[in-house]
């Protein structure tokens, strides 16, 4: 990815909450991926957790995610 990519990201990340919550969300949403082959219940509420977490670190940074912009951001 271009270096504006990582500075925009990087400035959408500055608060430790917002890093904390991306931590935990983003590795459940990961984990969530192939487990809905497995079992779609858990799965499911992995996803939304972890989604969840994304955006209230978001709200605590005061900033939109930045794939709401530009989908390049959810590789």
């Amino acid at each position: 990815m271009p270096d504006s990519f990582i500075d925009n990201y990087k400035a959408k990340h500055q608060h430790p909450l917002n890093q904390l919550t991306h931590s935990v969300g983003i590795p459940l949403i990961v984990v969530s991926l192939p487990l809905f082959f497995l079992s779609w219940r858990w799965a499911l509420v992995l996803f939304a957790v972890g989604w969840a977490l994304q955006f209230i670190g978001h709200a605590i940074e005061g900033n939109r995610p930045a794939f709401l912009k530009n989908p390049l951001y959810l590789l």
